[in-house]
């Protein structure tokens, strides 16, 4: 059996014939099962071997007699060659920070000098000097309107007074580092005010912000000053008539928040006259005496006519 498969040589198709003569002679007279099954085996792979070959030569022969333009014709590669791309160059630690610089529009260190310039020289705030040093850069009055939307904007919680946390939180929320900044938003915030629920909440902060330490109801003349600015460009028609009704009674000391709080629902539904003013329903008790007040005033002044 060695010998018979040592002498199958794969090359051409007359060494196969003969090993296949000899594999079906050895088979035939070894009168084995076993072994004419191995040889069959043999035999066939063999010839699968063979089959294989001849289509892969086939093959080839027909794609060159078709395609006369083949790399091997026209003694040029299949693909092009391309120049290798070079490979990404890693930003250094400081390109990197650099970058970040560049893609924020403020610097927090910038922020915290600017804090520095009209800081306290005994307490880490701005107080009453400093803000009015910082209002006179910012070529504004410290009683103006857009002040006091600035300390809403920086959720400053006392008046004259920013703390550096306020004042730091305040610039970022803006996205400013300088003066030149913080007037660039003034138009901002106006319009920002102009959004009815940001009145709003405008408006509730400034109760809080008005109040000094330890007070709890909003002292009279303070509430006063404070409606007036607060509704600087919007007063509602009933305004004046409320200050004249608070003034004329001094024995009203001092304004509770809920009252506060209500008084902007009160100016949105009781319309010019007070006409559309509902004393069942739940407002604040001062409320009833101003319409009655008011009325009264309105029903002499028609009688004297």
């Amino acid at each position: 059996m060695g010998k018979c498969l040592s002498c199958c040589e794969p090359v051409n198709s007359s060494s196969n014939s003969s090993c296949d003569d000899n594999l079906s002679g050895l088979a035939v007279g070894g009168g084995d099962n076993t072994k004419s099954q191995e040889i069959s085996q043999a035999k066939e792979a063999k010839r699968s071997q063979t089959s294989s070959a001849n289509y892969k030569s086939q093959l080839s022969s027909s794609s060159k007699a078709s395609n006369p333009s083949s790399a091997e014709a026209s003694g040029k590669k299949m693909f092009p060659t391309y120049s290798k791309i070079p490979p990404i160059k890693k930003q250094a630690n400081g390109d990197s920070k650099r970058l970040s610089l560049l893609c924020r529009d403020y610097s927090e260190q910038d922020i915290h000098n600017l804090f520095e310039a009209y800081r306290d020289i005994s307490h880490d705030m701005i107080l009453a000097e400093g803000i009015e040093t910082f209002c006179k850069d910012l070529d504004v009055k410290p009683e103006e309107f857009i002040v006091l939307i600035l300390a809403w904007k920086f959720q400053a919680a006392t008046m004259c007074c920013f703390t550096r946390e306020e004042f730091v939180q305040g610039c970022k929320c803006l996205k400013v580092d300088s003066v030149k900044g913080i007037r660039s938003k003034f138009n901002d915030l106006l319009l920002e005010v102009q959004n009815k629920q940001n009145f709003r909440d405008f408006y509730r902060w400034t109760y809080k912000f008005g109040l000094e330490s330890g007070q709890r109801t909003l002292p009279i003349d303070m509430a006063i000053i404070l409606w007036k600015l607060i509704f600087t460009r919007t007063e509602p028609p009933i305004l004046k008539h409320w200050l004249d009704f608070l003034a004329k009674h001094p024995d009203i000391r001092g304004i509770p928040k809920d009252t506060w709080d209500m008084f902007l629902n009160f100016t949105e539904q009781v319309g010019d006259d007070l006409s559309a003013y509902d004393d069942t329903e739940a407002w604040p008790s001062l409320f009833d005496d101003f319409v009655e007040y008011e009325n009264d005033f309105r029903n002499q002044n028609v009688k004297t006519d």
